[in-house]
């Protein structure tokens, strides 16, 4: 969202609030394009009140729920409750958010507080208004986003010629020119002279994150099973060249025991261009109807290039960036917990919290 956008929002969820008859102080506003707009909110009625640092970010879906939650979780810093400010808050989304324990407000009225003896929880309400209509941001093109795991991948790629670059990415090498001056701009790059670094934090993870759930994920999708030997998965023979781990099945073998319930995944996550006719023909496994939701194995296509993973050909998962993602991505707690256990176990060195 531009800068005007979020000021928009900003007052319309700030006119929402005392329309329910809550007292509502702008007390100061910081924050910076990358992390979106951030605003102290003090918010009562009588006497109840608690201080919110409110973050405004666009559209929030059930894919993209897990990335924002940890954009939130980060930015807190031990200051004032985060407080997600967005557009439009749907039922099931706000029911979600409350499980989690995290602040909400929207453009149509939206709410949940909890604080300082204040408790607000009002969904189900939509917006009318057509300024903020659901549309994937214009902030995570395609190319953009692929550049951006290519380099989450290997930060040391940001320094070799596009050429390279648009190879591991799998994107036309006339995109490269636009796609690394939008992350200059944004500071995920520094550029000096035509030496180029990349800026790894915690930040730009979770936003590659959030960019993948809204524009990239989506179009990955290319097949679904059932699998009738589903809860032997660690047993299935996978050539690491042809398909690998995604999603809770990457997280539990990254995990092993650590693994939040220790239960056997909901969904079980494939890369690949196709599954073996052997694998199949072994584990019993065929096409599942568009009603299937148990046992369920989802093929998913790769959309990086050969090259990234040439030197990994042993990995039986997909690169940590995207385990984490894609746990992010299905909204579920126990998937959220085990995404940032990964983080701090074997991201944080790489993405440090600043």
């Amino acid at each position: 969202m531009s800068e005007h956008e979020q000021e928009i929002l900003l007052d319309k969820v700030v006119q929402a609030l005392r329309a329910h008859g809550l007292t509502v102080a702008v007390q100061s506003r910081a924050g910076d394009e990358r992390q979106g707009s951030a605003t102290c909110l003090a918010i009562s009625k009588g006497s109840s009140g608690h201080d919110f640092m409110a973050l405004v970010k666009g559209r929030l879906t059930p894919e993209s729920l897990g990335a924002v939650l940890a954009q939130l979780r980060h930015a807190s810093g031990g200051g004032p409750s985060p407080l997600l400010l967005t557009p439009c808050v749907t039922a099931p989304l706000a029911d979600q958010l409350r499980e989690q324990e995290q602040p909400f407000a929207d453009g149509a009225g939206n709410a949940y507080l909890e604080g300082g003896g204040l408790f607000v929880f009002v969904s189900g309400r939509k917006l009318r208004s057509r300024d903020f209509a659901a549309r994937a941001s214009r902030r995570f093109p395609i190319a953009r986003l692929k550049v951006l795991f290519a380099l989450l991948c290997d930060p040391q790629l940001a320094a070799a010629p596009y050429r390279s670059i648009a190879a591991a990415a799998d994107v036309a090498l006339g995109s490269l020119p636009a796609v690394v001056a939008d992350l200059q701009q944004h500071g995920a790059l520094i550029v000096t002279g035509k030496q180029r670094c990349l800026v790894a934090s915690k930040g730009l993870l979770d936003e590659w994150a959030q960019g993948y759930a809204l524009g990239l994920r989506g179009k990955t999708l290319s097949d679904r099973y059932l699998a009738r030997h589903f809860d032997d998965w660690r047993a299935w023979s996978l050539n690491p060249a042809h398909a690998r781990w995604g999603g809770e099945a990457a997280a539990a073998l990254l995990l092993g025991e650590l693994m939040p319930n220790g239960r056997t995944p909901g969904v079980l996550t494939l890369y690949g261009d196709k599954l073996p006719a052997r694998l199949l023909a072994e584990q019993g496994i065929e096409a599942a109807g568009p009603a299937a939701y148990e046992h369920l194995v989802e093929l998913r296509k790769p959309f990086w290039g050969a090259s990234l993973l040439a030197g990994d050909e042993a990995a039986a998962t997909v690169p940590l960036a995207l385990t984490y993602a894609d746990l992010l991505a299905t909204g579920n707690a126990r998937c959220i917990e085990a995404a940032e256990m990964i983080y701090h176990m074997r991201l944080a060195g790489r993405f440090p919290p600043h």
